[in-house]
């Protein structure tokens, strides 16, 4: 397996990653299982392995803190913090009061007195991001963190955070963890170069576009109660016409696959491992056949000839679905951010509630 430095911490990472996301009831619940393919894994030559406190809620951090124990030190671990843990509004995001009492959590169901990369999974428009780098920054100078990073963060929140941290005097993020694949590859053209830039790491998630990229599924015969497909059904309601697309584009990707003497879930996966930028490639194996399967192709590197017929077939910078996006930005997701009118319906409401108080005010006083 190769191996690669991560930005420029100086740690030395697998080339694959091994993502734990299926590690619990979202994937599986076989402790046994999750410990072999951990151990299988290692010996292929993976000592980077990824999780999140929300997977699973928890159960794959526990999952994998039994699978490493005896093994710990011998691992890179990363975990991520911010997606609703449950629905209390305090649960979640990237405030003080979330991240010290969470990484303790994370903590206890690693099984280890310290994480190598603790990285915010998605940004919190509601959180000071000085807010977030102080106590991140703590935690690093308190021995239970290593390394900070972030996850699907747009590059300008990215650039923010650097800043923020050389003039706060705070940790900085050493790694970011996009999305990345045939079918998402819009952070060629910011994500990947600012993180050069700034001397970051990057360790991709979903090479394999959501299992689009397995093969599984095609025009005449897409595949039935898969785990994924019971799990988030919209991502491949085959009415839709990005998904339309997708069918139509595998099998033009499958063609030249096939044309180089190697499986489209293998290209796929090479493809993202081959941009400069690129430190590591998550994968995230649900059974034991799935990683060796995953592993047969860990040492296929893609020549220019097919690069560039991936080009020609997705052009570089192109998303085909905004399902592979990872994140939408509020301004996206809530009209009202986008609308004139409603900012001046709050203005005007906040406005009646202020003359309100003053004419309470005034009131009071005169009693």
């Amino acid at each position: 397996m190769e191996m690669r430095v991560l930005g420029r911490t100086g740690v030395s990472v697998s080339k694959l990653c091994f993502g734990a996301g299926m590690f619990g009831y979202f994937g599986n619940e076989d402790a046994a299982e999750c410990a072999r393919m951990v151990d299988r894994a290692i010996d292929a030559g993976i000592n980077y392995f990824d999780t999140s406190d929300v997977y699973s809620h928890g159960e794959s951090e526990t999952l994998l803190g039994k699978a490493l124990k005896g093994k710990r030190d011998e691992v890179v671990l990363a975990t991520k913090f911010s997606l609703p843990m449950t629905d209390d509004l305090n649960q979640r995001g990237s405030s003080r009061r979330w991240i010290v009492r969470e990484v303790e959590a994370s903590l206890k169901r690693l099984d280890t007195d310290y994480i190598d990369l603790y990285q915010v999974h998605r940004p919190d428009a509601s959180t000071d991001i000085d807010e977030t780098l102080g106590a991140l920054s703590d935690l690093v100078r308190a021995g239970k963190v290593r390394m900070l990073g972030s996850s699907t963060f747009p590059a300008e929140q990215i650039v923010e955070a650097q800043w923020v941290a050389q003039r706060r005097g705070r940790e900085r993020f050493r790694v970011e963890q996009p999305p990345y694949s045939i079918f998402a590859r819009r952070i060629e053209a910011d994500i990947l170069p600012t993180c050069q830039r700034y001397g970051m790491g990057v360790v991709v998630w979903s090479p394999l576009s959501q299992g689009w990229l397995t093969g599984k599924w095609r025009r005449d015969a897409p595949p039935n109660d898969t785990n994924r497909q019971n799990l988030q059904p919209h991502l491949y309601d085959m009415s839709r016409p990005d998904n339309q697309r997708k069918l139509d584009l595998i099998e033009q990707l499958d063609a030249v696959a096939s044309e180089a003497g190697i499986s489209l879930m293998h290209m796929a996966i090479a493809f993202t491992c081959a941009h400069p930028a690129v430190t590591s490639a998550i994968i995230g194996p649900r059974t034991f056949d799935q990683l060796e399967g995953l592993l047969a192709g860990a040492e296929v590197e893609l020549g220019d000839d097919v690069l560039d017929a991936i080009d020609a077939i997705v052009p570089p910078g192109v998303t085909v679905s905004r399902d592979d996006d990872g994140y939408v930005a509020p301004e996206i997701a809530d009209k009202t951010l986008r609308r004139r009118q409603a900012h001046r319906e709050l203005h005007e409401s906040a406005r009646e509630t202020l003359q309100n108080i003053e004419a309470y005010r005034a009131q009071k006083g005169k009693d």
